[in-house]
């Protein structure tokens, strides 16, 4: 009977640890531009802490990045804007446990460098793809280069994943073209833009002459054309 018992309890156990990190595995990042559930949660936990005080609605709009910023800033996180592992176990989102309070917070959570994970390969990749997939391989690293140059600049997000998702950076991440496969090309285009490549000397801008685009982005001073794009600081 004592060995049943104990048998029932080890696997009741291990039933619940599955679904704690199955729960923890389904929390997605979240970024301008996501719908659902999971940003009402978000906006719920941030209104909460008296951060968010728009509409609860699901989007993460300009309102929810706001207050997503100013909880980062206040609670020793990464200020991007990407609610990602760090900033959800700050809220307590996914079944991580709570760190902050309205004040202030009771621990520093800080992301890996953006060099040393295959994540961040993978993501730089993607736009990458999304954005230069018929480009040469010149052409490919010239836009890896460009989103680790604003990495490192201080007009932008101190973040790879922050760059990537500011709101309306890239073209490719705001109508989802990152999303496609990536090729080794890309990946490898990736790599070597992290391991300081930059055949743009520098750029922090990059557009295709060809599309329409915003009128002031030829007042900036044009350093290179690799392929269909143009360069400039």
């Amino acid at each position: 009977m004592t060995i049943i018992l104990g048998t029932i309890i080890i696997l009741f156990t291990a039933l619940i640890l599955l679904s704690g990190n199955s729960a923890q595995a389904q929390v997605k990042t979240l970024y301008w531009g996501s719908r659902g559930s999971e940003v009402t949660v978000l906006q719920q936990k941030l209104n909460q802490w008296g951060y968010f005080h728009g509409f609860v609605d699901g989007t993460y709009g300009s309102a929810t990045y706001r207050a997503v910023l100013d909880f980062q800033r206040k609670n020793g996180l990464r200020a991007d804007g990407v609610v990602g592992p760090s900033t959800q176990a700050a809220l307590g989102i996914g079944g991580g446990r709570n760190k902050a309070a309205a004040g202030g917070a009771q621990k520093q959570y800080v992301a890996p460098g953006f060099v040393e994970t295959s994540r961040d390969i993978q993501l730089l990749a993607r736009v990458i793809e999304g954005e230069a997939a018929d480009e040469s391989y010149s052409g490919k690293l010239a836009v890896g280069a460009v989103i680790m140059n604003r990495v490192k600049s201080s007009s932008f997000p101190n973040t790879l994943s922050g760059v990537v998702y500011q709101p309306h950076a890239f073209e490719s991440v705001t109508n989802g073209q990152y999303a496609r496969p990536l090729t080794n090309e890309s990946l490898q285009a990736a790599r070597q833009a992290m391991a300081g490549m930059d055949p743009t000397g520098g750029a922090i801008f990059f557009w295709n002459p060809g599309k329409q685009v915003a009128p002031w982005i030829w007042s900036r001073n044009i350093v290179a054309r690799i392929g269909r794009h143009v360069f400039a600081h």
